[in-house]
């Protein structure tokens, strides 16, 4: 990913929190037939290994579990984004030398990835999941709830992943790059928009 230094987030714990604020994650790997690339909710053990590792699983039948992989693989988390009018800059009223961008929050996580299919550690990587989805709500649904040989018979259609992170490339691009009045428009902007994720975006600008 390209980053430049301006828009560079090199602070470990709040690279976490996006991306654990981040539901579903992409999984991308080199194959000998190709890339593959799969939509999954990743779940982040920050105390594993120097920079985290992260824990999922894909279906069985998902072509991605079962194909050698090149390399590493990439896990990339996105966080809010929303399209930038020029017309929220001051600088368009001054000399209007202002075109449109896009402001956002990606983390691209590197390193080896594991594919798995043993039942205790799949079973534990599941149970971690729906606990961390379910815990904000009124009645949280725990895997214990269901059949003990349900369970296990739903565990032998999927296949475990570790990825131990060796790679971090984070990027926020919140209008930094501006001067104080015009990032002012912007997150005025966003923030009054109807759009929940620009109302998102515009967190993410400073003072």
């Amino acid at each position: 990913m390209y980053v430049p230094p301006a828009f560079r987030e090199s602070d470990l714990s709040s690279i976490h929190e996006a991306m654990r604020a981040c539901g579903l994650a992409q999984l991308v790997t080199a194959t000998a037939n190709g890339i593959q690339c799969t939509p999954l909710p990743l779940l982040l053990d920050a105390s594993e290994g120097e920079m985290g590792t992260l824990y999922g699983h894909v279906a069985k039948a998902n072509p991605q579990g079962r194909e050698p992989v090149v390399g590493d693989a990439l896990a990339i988390f996105m966080g809010p984004d929303a399209y930038v009018s020029p017309s929220w800059y001051e600088s368009k009223r001054r000399d209007g030398k202002v075109v449109p961008t896009w402001n956002y929050l990606a983390v691209h996580a590197h390193g080896p990835v594991e594919f798995f299919d043993d039942t205790d550690r799949l079973l534990d990587i599941v149970t971690r999941l729906t606990d961390r989805h379910e815990a904000a709500r009124p009645e949280p649904w725990s895997v214990a709830d269901a059949p003990a040989d349900f369970i296990r018979a739903q565990l032998k259609g999927i296949v475990g992943l570790r990825l131990p992170i060796a790679r971090i490339e984070a990027k926020r691009k919140a209008s930094q790059n501006r001067n104080p009045e015009d990032r002012a428009g912007v997150k005025a902007g966003l923030a009054s928009s109807d759009r929940v994720e620009d109302r998102r975006a515009a967190d993410l600008i400073g003072d």
